[in-house]
């Protein structure tokens, strides 16, 4: 795994994080939870990434919604376009889980992304 010395080269003299000029916005969403989870999905491919804006909500109704979505961004601006791409794939990827579905031996209701019934471990024929 990569090690992020960008870190230690982008603080001031007092140690804080600077922001620089190559950084790239890649994607804003409403959620963190999924803005955090696409920035450790880049980390793990080595490109070093932060999240601005991440503790913005309680100004929402004074600025508009989307101003105050966390925002992914690359710290080199020549990550940028496979930042975009795995960003891209994992939320197409993300669309392809199924819809919720009946057991056709128990009767319970499953959620699309389990292919075997929880409770009886029949397997869910998607054909």
């Amino acid at each position: 795994m990569k090690s992020f010395v960008w870190l230690e080269s982008a603080r001031n003299s007092l140690g804080r994080f600077c922001y620089t000029d190559q950084m790239e916005r890649v994607y804003s969403e409403h959620s963190p939870i999924f803005i955090h989870h696409l920035k450790d999905i880049l980390e793990e491919k080595g490109i070093a990434a932060i999240i601005k804006n991440e503790f913005l909500s309680g100004g929402a109704g004074e600025l508009p919604p989307t101003e105050v979505w966390p925002e992914l961004w690359v710290v080199e601006s020549e990550d940028r376009d496979a930042a975009k791409k795995i960003v891209h794939e994992f939320i197409e990827s993300t669309k392809s889980i199924s819809k919720d579905w009946l057991c056709t031996v128990c009767g319970e209701k499953i959620e699309g992304q389990f292919k075997a019934c929880w409770s009886c471990g029949s397997v869910h024929n998607t054909g």
